[in-house]
């Protein structure tokens, strides 16, 4: 399914939950997996990508933040994305992305999303994203309001591991 369809359709069957969550809840969104998702008989490595993409967008209406997105012109750019894959999912699976932010700095969020078909994990994939408006880094806390905690130690070996390339 296309990325721009499937996101189209997410925001879609997002909209009666609008503002229904907090920023620093976990939320979470439904997707089929179809045909043109897999290779063979599974979804393909850039499918992961592309639903991630469609959860994070099911999470800002979600938790209200979409509006004051739109309302202050602010863009959201993925810094950096890193899937780990646990079990395949398969054509015409229900899966359920469960969405949240684990981390946020002075210039960044970090986003998981798991993907889970019958209660079990099959793959996560985190996502580093900046929000923007023009060239200018907008705090994450300006958008997201105040999270609480350290870096996890996974994140850290992340960003240094990006840090070394």
């Amino acid at each position: 399914m296309s990325g721009l369809l499937r996101n189209l359709l997410t925001l879609l069957a997002a909209w009666p939950r609008r503002g229904s969550a907090a920023p620093d809840a976990r939320v979470s969104a439904w997707f089929h997996v179809t045909p043109l998702d897999t290779g063979i008989a599974t979804l393909k490595s850039d499918r992961y990508l592309q639903i991630a993409e469609a959860a994070q967008l099911d999470y800002l209406l979600q938790t209200g933040l979409m509006g004051r997105i739109l309302k202050n012109r602010w863009q959201f750019v993925n810094a950096s994305q890193l899937v780990k894959f646990m079990r395949p999912v398969r054509m015409f699976d229900r899966i359920r992305v469960d969405s949240q932010v684990v981390y946020t700095d002075a210039k960044c969020a970090w986003f998981r999303h798991s993907f889970v078909v019958r209660d079990a994990t099959h793959a996560e994939v985190l996502v580093k994203m900046k929000f923007k408006s023009g060239p200018v880094t907008v705090a994450p806390s300006e958008v997201l309001g105040a999270f609480t905690g350290g870096k996890p130690a996974g994140l850290q070996q992340w960003d240094e591991t990006l840090d070394a390339l």
